[in-house]
């Protein structure tokens, strides 16, 4: 009697349908089905596209919200077109709200205020205008 054990995939398969979730400053490996010739980010300030070979795009989360992905081949037929989605990271952060002011500390063991990007910074001034 064999035994299946299923461990957590460190790259993501590009699939129809699935969207893409990426971590703030963090980075996910999309492994594409074939050669990619034209990679498009709808909003470059939320998430960056690097090509690591024809057919492995690095994505990296820049700032919260959503955008697409876009990988076209050779001929201009689609291979991804997918919704990414930048979330913050749940775990070993803490926020602290002080009436319109929001503080994110990372608590890596000892809690410090996280980086903060530039999208970060005007989503911030954005909320605390209103």
């Amino acid at each position: 009697m064999g035994m299946l054990f299923l461990l957590p995939a460190v790259s993501l398969p590009a699939q129809a349908g699935s969207g893409i979730e990426v971590t703030m400053n963090q980075a996910k490996i999309v492994r594409l089905t074939r050669a990619a010739d034209t990679i498009v980010v709808g909003n470059s300030s939320i998430a960056d596209a690097a090509v690591q070979d024809a057919s492995t795009i690095v994505l990296t989360g820049k700032g919260f919200g959503v955008t697409n992905l876009v990988v076209l081949d050779a001929a201009g037929n689609p291979i991804v077109d997918e919704q990414v989605t930048v979330v913050r990271q749940a775990a070993s952060s803490v926020r602290i709200y002080r009436r319109s002011e929001v503080q994110t500390l990372s608590c890596t063991p000892y809690c410090e205020s996280s980086y903060k990007s530039d999208a970060e910074r005007l989503s911030e001034g954005e909320m605390n205008a209103q």
